[in-house]
């Protein structure tokens, strides 16, 4: 830089130096200060430039180490969500089969207790007829008893009753 400087001030007395009236030197100037730009600047930016590509490269790499490692991740997701989907299916089929012999049982023994009510409620009024039966021939037997000794009462007198006592023991003796 110095160089430029030395060239740009006290060369301009010798014949060369930079003009710095814009108008007229516009273009040269630009000129110039792109050569020096590019002479110097380009060793600079070339560093700069290569190390960008090789970070974007590294970027690039990762993303795909990434990009590799999600399918991957997808895949084992995807089956085991299809061996957690088949493991729901087992499960609920267990569980309606369970549900379904359970309900047979159920059924089965409600029937059964069913079964056995109404036999119970048969015997009870099977037995229950029979007492009432036994208690009303008792009844009739007492009623017709009362009214047998009523009429015998009425209408026996000794003779009669000496009549019924020789048959009675005719019959039994002789």
């Amino acid at each position: 830089m110095g160089i430029v400087f030395y060239l740009a001030t006290e060369g301009a007395e010798r014949g060369f130096g930079l003009n710095f009236d814009i108008l007229e030197t516009n273009l040269f100037n630009l000129v110039i200060i792109i050569a020096v730009l590019f002479y110097f600047g380009r060793q600079f930016l070339g560093t700069i430039l290569s190390q960008r590509q090789a970070r974007i490269s590294e970027a690039i790499q990762e993303a795909e180490q990434r990009v590799t490692a999600a399918a991957t991740q997808l895949a084992e997701a995807q089956q085991n969500l299809a061996q957690a989907q088949d493991e729901a299916k087992k499960i609920r089929a267990n569980a309606e089969a369970t549900a379904e012999r359970l309900k047979t049982e159920i059924l089965a023994k409600g029937e059964a207790e069913i079964a056995r009510i109404q036999e119970t409620a048969a015997a009870d009024l099977s037995t229950e007829q029979d007492r009432a039966i036994a208690e009303l021939r008792q009844r009739v037997a007492t009623l017709a008893l009362a009214k047998v000794e009523a009429h015998l009462k009425d209408h026996l007198d000794d003779s009669i009753q000496g009549e019924l006592i020789d048959r009675s023991i005719a019959r039994i003796g002789g």
